[in-house]
């Protein structure tokens, strides 16, 4: 009998939702006749007697799920997420440089060195991009050192905040809407589609409001109703990076259609995979078929 590991720590099982959709997994997995481990951080030496690994905490190549992740792919274990793909998406330059040569759809982008920083600089930039503009810290994720600015001084402000932790900072254009399509993608195919809707209070799927913080909307959409050259976009992001499980945020405005992230590890417990019963069943399915 096959073995699943699944990879967690306590703040994944703090949050209930979370917990349910792990323990939804663990369901599935053994229904189709595979045992499950949920291993912790300090169980690590577990995962070489693992068949699989799904990693279901935050992942970062300063976290120890990279290390899990690591050794997964070092024993030849199938592992979502792998080690390559933690590597592209918690760096926003290397993951827009995929996208970039791989000629996906993006809104202007624009990679800011630190001696690029002058006057002349930031006011080509908002003559090219116009107001306002979004700065990107590289290693940013869950919407946080993501920020929006009107002006050269607010520019000047966050980029130099935003230097203290990167030698780089991306530059955007700005593209307003009230939501953003999340096309979830596995080994090349869709996964799930849903609907982020845009809390009024802020332009981000989650920030903090005056000490409080704010999630966006979450509505699952049936592919038929998912406009076409959005899934094709989101395929296409997803297959810049690499063949696993991702979560492709993408704008659609007048007909055009904008990636703005491409996530590994992308959240399914807040109702994106409603109308995809199956989710976990494939990805269960992928994982031991490698």
């Amino acid at each position: 009998m096959s073995r699943l590991g699944i990879f967690v720590d306590r703040k994944t099982l703090s949050n209930s939702e979370q917990l349910n959709a792990l323990i939804r997994c663990r369901d599935v997995a053994e229904k189709k006749g595979h045992d499950v481990d949920f291993i912790f951080p300090v169980d690590i030496s577990k995962i070489p007697k693992m068949d699989a690994l799904f990693i279901r905490a935050r992942t970062d190549p300063m976290n120890v799920t990279y290390v899990a992740a690591r050794m997964a792919s070092f024993h030849g274990i199938p592992v979502i997420d792998d080690p390559q793909s933690i590597q592209i998406c918690s760096d926003k330059i290397n993951m827009y440089s995929h996208l970039i040569r791989n000629r996906v759809s993006l809104p202007m982008t624009v990679f800011l060195s630190k001696q690029d920083l002058t006057v002349e600089c930031v006011t080509r930039l908002f003559d090219e991009m116009d107001s306002p503009l979004i700065l990107k810290e590289p290693s940013t994720s869950f919407s946080l050192r993501v920020e929006r600015v009107s002006d050269i001084a607010s520019f000047f402000r966050v980029a130099h905040r935003f230097f203290r932790l990167s030698d780089w900072v991306v530059v955007q254009q700005y593209i307003e809407s009230k939501y953003d399509w999340r096309v979830g993608v596995l080994d090349g195919r869709l996964l799930y589609a849903c609907k982020y809707t845009i809390p009024s209070v802020t332009f981000k799927i989650q920030a903090s409001v005056n000490g409080h913080v704010v999630y966006c909307g979450v509505e699952s959409v049936p592919e038929r109703d998912v406009p076409p050259h959005v899934i094709k976009l989101g395929l296409a992001a997803a297959n810049a990076v690499g063949n696993g499980l991702y979560g492709v945020d993408i704008k659609n405005t007048n007909g055009d259609a904008y990636v703005i992230e491409v996530n590994d590890n992308p959240s399914i417990e807040s109702g994106e995979d409603d109308c995809y019963p199956h989710v976990f069943g494939q990805i269960v399915d992928h994982l031991f078929a490698k």
